[in-house]
């Protein structure tokens, strides 16, 4: 026991650099492209972008149907901030921040489920 640490981090916390050194080391081809990680990450983008869009535009229209009827004011504008947040995941989304686009999708159903309580 030489008492120096292990070398390796734990695969949650390897870089991306690490991820192909290993795979490079492995001898995959299949694996070491590049184009698969870019793929990936591709789809998490236009996964985060169709998201919000679709629970903007969801959103947007409760808003208005709900503006059109009897609810309370606070419930249309509850739906119309929730959109908008919805809005801001998927411009998240496009720019490459899937994490913070899949929070803010998260908080924008939220805002709106909590104004649907209003009503």
């Amino acid at each position: 026991m030489s008492g120096r640490p292990d070398s390796d981090l734990p695969p949650d916390t390897q870089t991306v650099e690490d991820l192909r050194e290993d795979l490079a080391e492995a001898g995959d081809k299949d694996l070491r492209d590049d184009g698969l990680l870019d793929e990936q990450a591709r789809r998490a983008r236009w996964a985060a972008v169709g998201t919000g869009v679709v629970l903007a535009l969801a959103g947007t229209a409760a808003a208005l149907l709900r503006a059109s009827g009897t609810a309370p004011a606070l419930v249309p504008v509850a739906y119309a901030c929730g959109a908008a947040v919805c809005a801001l995941a998927a411009v998240l989304g496009a720019r490459g921040r899937t994490r913070r686009a899949l929070w803010a999708a998260v908080a924008g159903v939220m805002i709106m489920a909590l104004g649907d309580q209003f009503d």
